[in-house]
């Protein structure tokens, strides 16, 4: 039996042994590249000694309980508990070993810190200022920030936080220093990232509607290409099941029942299909279900495509007003 394991294989491993159900939840957090890597690894495994198994399994569980120490009560809590439980040595190999993956994300404080406190201290800095701190926030936090802006400051600082890529840990630090003296050093590392697409669509998920509006007839003015990007990701095929069931059927009469649906519906999940076959008749969801036996093999891109065209039938259904999507930050659906 070989002494050390890569960190591929000890992935690989922990994934066979959690199983395909869990696997695929941790898998839908990675990056394409390295879902790749991972399934070649996994794929080459022909059998797994138990003890090895059993090793990466309980290293995975003291990385786990290490973070929820860290959570709880700060690195130096986190190494006093794993002392105790598993010595001096192997507490320190642990905290180490997380060290570098926990320092990554700067603005700690900002994120255990009331959004309305955190408005007073950076509603009158330059728009790239606030971008970079809100990229850093949990979506709520940066959401409730953002709402609060003007609305030409809102469009300014939803650009430049979907446009950022990294940022040096030297100008971080120095946002840092004003908010937060005593917060503790950066991480060694040469650039930090944060923001990105994924961000602003976060944000604006938890914004309410008319900030969102604003926000993006802006983009599309300015930034068209953008904008379209970020449109696409606000609202996934999945969420259909945050729709009620009246908007549902609304849905259902613009979709292609006989091509589209059936394609969509491919992959989708069992809540979704629930969802979806609950808003039909019954004959009708037999036909439907009859149209997907018959599918046979199809490939991703057309189910993506396929998803997408529903996906684009809610986005301008929503926009005209005939139905409304549930946000983060509305309080009240109106009916």
């Amino acid at each position: 039996m070989r002494q050390a394991l890569a960190g591929k294989e000890k992935a690989a491993i922990l994934l066979i042994s959690l199983g395909p159900e869990l696997s695929a939840q941790v898998l839908k957090h990675l990056r394409e590249d390295q879902i790749e890597e991972l399934t070649l690894e996994i794929a080459s495994m022909r059998r797994i000694d138990p003890e090895v198994r059993d090793r990466v399994m309980e290293e995975f569980h003291q990385l786990c309980l290490a973070r929820e120490y860290i959570a709880q009560g700060g690195i130096e809590y986190a190494r006093e508990v794993l002392e105790q439980a598993l010595g001096t040595q192997r507490a320190l190999d642990i905290i180490n070993r997380l060290t570098a993956s926990l320092q990554v994300r700067p603005f700690d404080f900002a994120r255990k810190t009331d959004a309305a406190q955190l408005l007073n201290f950076i509603q009158n800095e330059h728009p790239q200022t606030i971008a970079l701190v809100t990229a850093y926030l949990q979506p709520e936090q940066a959401a409730a920030i953002l709402s609060a802006l003007p609305p030409e400051k809102q469009i300014d600082v939803a650009k430049r936080m979907a446009l950022m890529d990294s940022t040096s840990p030297e100008i971080i630090q120095q946002v840092e220093q004003v908010l937060e003296r005593k917060l503790s050093t950066l991480t060694n590392q040469e650039y930090a990232r944060a923001g990105g697409v994924e961000t602003v669509v976060k944000v604006l998920n938890q914004v309410d509607r008319g900030t969102e509006k604003t926000i993006l007839e802006a983009l599309e003015r300015e930034e068209p290409q953008l904008a379209e990007e970020i449109k696409r990701r606000l609202f996934t095929f999945e969420d259909i099941v945050q729709l009620d069931d009246r908007a549902v059927m609304r849905v259902l009469r613009e979709v292609d029942l006989n091509r589209d649906l059936p394609l969509a519906l491919k992959v989708a999940s069992e809540e979704v299909r629930r969802k979806i076959f609950k808003n039909m008749s019954k004959r009708a969801v037999e036909t439907l279900q009859e149209e997907m036996s018959y599918l046979g093999p199809v490939r991703l891109r057309d189910v993506e495509e396929a998803q997408q065209k529903i996906v684009n039938i809610v986005r301008k259904l929503e926009e005209s007003g005939e139905i409304v999507i549930a946000r983060g930050g509305e309080d009240e659906l109106i009916v």
